[in-house]
């Protein structure tokens, strides 16, 4: 059980690293960011919703930046309710193999 759990938790991970490299490469396409460096910094504060604010985006593109935080918050909830779903799953099939005769 719990090696599954370890399983879904790197899964979750691994895409969420996924998603922060494709916004990374997003502002890099339009020009938003001058180098990968800062764009991946930056994709990684905006999409853990930190924020540091020591790099910004240019007016043209703030609500880019924005729309990519909102998108980390939900997409962290998302994965949190996944994991605690499977760890449910996973309880319930536990708890029906110790019952049987």
């Amino acid at each position: 059980m719990a090696g599954l759990i370890v399983f879904v938790v790197l899964g979750l991970v691994a895409i969420h690293t996924a998603e922060i490299w494709l916004y990374a490469l997003a502002y890099l396409v339009v020009g938003a960011l001058p180098n990968f460096e800062e764009a991946l910094y930056f994709s990684t504060t905006s999409f853990t919703t930190i924020g540091y604010g020591d790099i910004v985006l240019d007016r043209r593109w703030r609500l880019f930046g924005a729309i990519e935080g909102a998108n980390g918050l939900l997409l962290f909830g998302w994965s949190t309710a996944f994991m605690l779903s499977i760890i449910q799953r996973l309880r319930t099939l536990e708890h029906d193999w110790l019952e049987r005769p």
